[in-house]
């Protein structure tokens, strides 16, 4: 068709997710001259409106929507095909992209990347954070080749193989001046549908999104990641389950209480997760070694030492 190429669906896609030009062209790496160009030569061999501007901000219009939705599926399926190539033609993946469940810390695959580039330094890897659906939303839409501490059951439809590395224990826990740590008893529903929770976002953009450990009618405060999570809880501004590696530290400190409650949260199963059918030689070295390794032990220690040392630098409670 003319005009319609996968890299004006590529810029099309840029603007939509930034909402504008000049955030497209950022993302790009290119000028935001060009991206306008691209965008109005598109319009004029399509002969329709593809964005309503208003100011630096924009948005799709019915056409362009629907022009993005099934071109999203073709951008997915050159990607597809491009990696199929790259496979067939190198033993060793050009790019292997790992994404890392946002409750670990990144830096706790250190020992495994010095060995990776020992034996494999041509490949250029990715290391990104996902969290709860979107981790293996990550794998699905081959955003990533290797999902690493995915929660749960992955989603129905199968295509990707899981293995177990442990289970996450929760444990509920509120700031010492907190009305819920007056409590001389186990929590109930009642008890906490008064009191607001801080809940970690979910990554998602396709999946649906998971909710854990939230009441309906609660009021959530929602933050990016793990660590704002636990800060906030310690500032009193919310409660909620938080893992046990991860509270030890604050509990220990004095700044955390934790509370039994009448309906626990039951232990989390994490994975390491693929997709079916994979035979890069990359992906086979990361799912050897990180067999071998007792991840979850390391994982979880390291990220306690993490918020051992946020929380030293916090002055204790009076």
């Amino acid at each position: 068709m003319r005009g319609l190429s996968l890299d004006s669906l590529l810029v099309l896609d840029a603007i939509d997710r930034g909402g504008s030009f000049a955030a497209a062209a950022k993302e790009l790496f290119r000028v935001p001259s060009t991206v306008s160009y691209a965008v109005a030569k598109l319009e004029e061999d399509l002969g329709v409106a593809l964005f309503v501007r208003a100011g630096p901000r924009v948005e799709l219009t019915d056409a362009g929507r629907a022009l993005l939705t099934d071109g999203r599926e073709l951008l997915l399926a050159a990607q597809r095909l491009e990696h199929k190539v790259r496979r067939v033609a190198r033993g060793w993946e050009a790019e292997f992209s790992i994404a890392i469940e946002g409750l670990f810390s990144v830096d706790l695959l250190a020992p495994e990347l010095r060995e990776f580039y020992a034996v494999a330094d041509s490949t250029r890897l990715k290391l990104m954070h996902e969290a709860l659906s979107g981790t293996w939303e990550a794998l699905l839409d081959r955003r990533a080749d290797l999902v690493i501490g995915a929660a749960g059951d992955g989603p129905p439809g199968g295509g990707y193989v899981a293995e177990p590395i442990g289970l996450l224990h929760f444990v509920f826990a509120v700031a010492p001046s907190h009305p819920l740590a007056a409590l001389e008893r186990p929590l109930t529903r009642d008890d906490l549908l008064r009191h607001r929770v801080v809940s970690v976002a979910d990554s998602a953009r396709r999946l649906p999104p998971r909710t854990v450990g939230l009441l309906v009618g609660q009021d959530t405060l929602t933050v990016p990641g793990l660590m704002d999570k636990l800060r906030f809880q310690i500032e009193g501004l919310g409660v909620g389950f938080l893992p046990e590696a991860w509270a030890r530290a604050a509990i220990g400190a004095g700044l955390l209480v934790e509370k039994a409650v009448v309906e626990p949260r039951p232990p989390e199963r994490l994975t390491i997760a693929w997709r079916s059918g994979e035979q890069g030689s990359a992906l086979a070295w990361w799912i050897d070694r990180l067999m071998q390794a007792k991840l979850l032990d390391r994982l979880e220690a390291g990220c306690a030492r993490s918020v051992g040392q946020s929380v030293a630098q916090r002055p204790s409670p009076a």
